[in-house]
């Protein structure tokens, strides 16, 4: 008889994670394993981080701060905000958290009550789904195709709309599509929403700096939208900082308000020296960390140049993060001689086994005819890994 909780049996393990340690499993059986499955930069942090960090310890940053975050750091995301964003907040409306997932789960238990739906955009971040449903919220897919780079439409968005829904929640630029919604875009469904005033927006834009088209926009940089959008942030990927932790929001006071008080008794605060590194990187030039988005862009183009000479998988042109989001359903139905590939699970579990590169069933984001290749690894890595792939595919019939 099962003793945990029925909200942990609820909820789903993070297919990434799942594939990470499935890779790490085969690894330690000796086998040569290529993962293109998590979303981690293959950089190491900058050396004026890390200075900041030293700094920091050297100076005796290792009691409590306050739950939202040191006064200093907060004051710098405001001025990176402005700087790059062009929005105006005070460090009252910021809150920096234990990494972008905990801000997005701090307003998700924040805004939801039982039965309140939240617009999900497909394909969405894997956690977003279990996030809401953690929060007693219900989420609401909302399709998209590879032939529409992943975006939906302010129609789509509007057609799903009940008198239930409170929050949509999305990201720009996405995993796992490596979509960037432009001004316009965004703009279009601004005012769509203006119809519907009680429906909040989470914006995640934890790849604002890994963007190889428009510049970036954020959504409450629009006229009227910025006291209903929280932005979500970081420095994980754009600073290659993923084992530091440290995210934040930037949300209406009452929102910020809501989330120091479920932070408070959840966590508290996090790591202090990791929050003065941060303050280093938020302060700094973006285009100091340039470096890593202009190799990331050259081995998008790689990749997409490599698996559209892979028969039956279907490519768009993804603008930012480090993901392609390939249709792989004309595998759907082949087989060999011991396995039939009957979707994006299958066809995952089959080339690692395989071929032993890890990738992610796009399932769990919500689009399961796809499949997420992480392209932050070497290009050696990722010529061999598509050359391996293209062998283990030419066995099916």
């Amino acid at each position: 008889m099962t003793k945990v909780s029925t909200r942990l049996n609820r909820l789903s393990e993070s297919a990434t994670l799942a594939m990470a340690r499935m890779s790490r499993e085969l690894k330690m059986q000796g086998h040569d394993v290529i993962a293109l499955s998590l979303g981690e930069p293959d950089f190491d942090t900058p050396d004026f981080v890390k200075e900041a960090a030293k700094k920091a310890i050297d100076n005796n940053f290792s009691h409590y701060t306050p739950v939202p975050g040191l006064a200093e750091l907060r004051e710098a995301i405001a001025e990176k905000l402005k700087r790059d964003n062009g929005l105006e907040y005070t460090p009252e409306q910021i809150v920096a958290s234990t990494g972008a997932k905990q801000s997005i789960a701090n307003v998700c238990m924040s805004l939801l009550n039982p039965g309140d739906e939240v617009l999900l955009p497909a394909p969405y971040w894997v956690s977003y789904f279990e996030i809401i449903k953690l929060a007693e919220g219900t989420p609401v897919e909302i399709p998209s195709s590879i032939e529409d780079d992943f975006k939906v439409s302010p129609e789509q968005l509007e057609a799903a709309i009940t008198p239930n829904t409170k929050l949509l929640l999305f990201s720009t630029p996405c995993n796992p599509s490596g979509t960037v919604y432009s001004k316009a875009e965004l703009e279009a469904i601004a005012k769509m929403l203006e119809k519907y005033p009680d429906i909040y927006v989470i914006c995640d834009e934890i790849y604002e700096l890994i963007n190889f088209g428009e510049p970036h926009f954020s959504m409450a940089a629009i006229t009227n939208m910025k006291g209903r959008v929280v932005t979500v942030n970081g420095v994980s990927k754009g600073f290659a900082m993923t084992g530091w932790r440290v995210g934040y929001i930037a949300a209406p006071q009452w929102i910020a308000a809501a989330c120091n008080k479920i932070q408070g008794q959840i966590t508290s605060a996090t790591c202090a020296v990791a929050q003065k590194a941060t303050e280093a990187a938020m302060l700094a030039n973006p285009t100091s960390v340039n470096y890593m988005k202009d190799a990331f862009h050259k081995r998008r183009d790689m990749m997409l140049s490599m698996l559209n000479e892979v028969p039956g998988i279907k490519t768009n042109t993804p603008q930012g993060a480090f993901y392609i989001f390939p249709d792989v359903s004309q595998y759907f139905g082949m087989s060999n001689e011991s396995i039939t590939i009957k979707d994006s699970n299958d066809f995952c579990m089959y080339l690692l086994n395989d071929a032993h590169v890890a990738l992610v069933a796009g399932a769990a984001f919500g689009t399961p005819n796809c499949v997420r290749i992480s392209y932050a690894a070497s290009e050696e890595n990722l010529k061999e890994a598509v050359k391996r792939i293209k062998a283990s595919l030419a066995k099916l019939q």
